[in-house]
């Protein structure tokens, strides 16, 4: 049986997309320049590296970059930032992307090989300064930077373990968190209370739809 190829949003399809993901956050044509390399490449892999699901390909722009964007807006003071499970990128290269005129870092945390290897050719590629770490979320906490502004996850893992995974490196007054995070985000939040004393924030994702971003600026373990 043959195989269906992968199919790829039309030009113009996607240059609409892109049209309307800019209104939502504006960007300097230097940004600009830096999202159209990355998202350029992200196609090339796309066609033979699962990076993102095939049905949010026509709507890359805004489901995923202009998302993953508006996490700056929230944290305009950071410039050291981890992204833990950074997948194709999302919000870990799109923020890099965004801090090359900041002065700022990102470091991508990364499981899977070959999603790694696909993050430091996005991060060559676009002229974004980041680093990759090839580690599972809950190891080697310890290696990761200690002097942290923003953590970040984007469809990584309930909201309970990854307010677990940022706790020890969160430093109180000075680094908060943003999830990102959809539709059951009431019910993720319950289940956290039950193991942490939070008092987060939730913001409306820009683009719409049912997705929220959890901020939280302190965690405290419940005993």
């Amino acid at each position: 049986m043959q195989r269906a190829a992968k199919t790829l949003p039309m030009v113009s399809d996607l240059a609409a997309d892109k049209a309307a993901a800019l209104k939502l956050v504006p960007v300097s044509p230097k940004l600009e320049a830096r999202l159209d390399a990355y998202v350029a490449l992200l196609q090339q892999w796309q066609a033979k590296t699962n990076l993102v699901a095939p049905s949010t390909l026509p709507q890359l722009w805004t489901r995923h970059v202009a998302d993953s964007l508006q996490l700056v807006g929230l944290a305009p003071d950071a410039r050291r930032w981890l992204d833990f499970g950074s997948g194709g990128g999302f919000p870990g290269v799109v923020l890099a992307c965004a801090m090359a005129d900041a002065g700022g870092h990102v470091t991508l945390v990364e499981r899977i090989a070959k999603k790694a290897a696909f993050l430091r050719e996005a991060l060559r590629v676009a002229g974004a300064p980041g680093t990759v770490m090839l580690a599972d979320i809950g190891d080697n906490v310890d290696r990761f930077p200690q002097a942290l502004d923003c953590i970040t996850a984007r469809a990584v893992a309930p909201l309970h373990q990854l307010i677990g995974f940022a706790h020890p490196l969160m430093t109180p007054g000075t680094t908060k968190a943003l999830f990102l995070k959809g539709q059951d985000v009431e019910a993720e939040l319950t289940e956290a209370t039950k193991y942490w004393n939070i008092q987060p924030k939730l913001h409306a994702s820009v683009t719409g739809g049912q997705g929220w971003i959890v901020e939280i600026d302190h965690i405290e373990r419940r005993t």
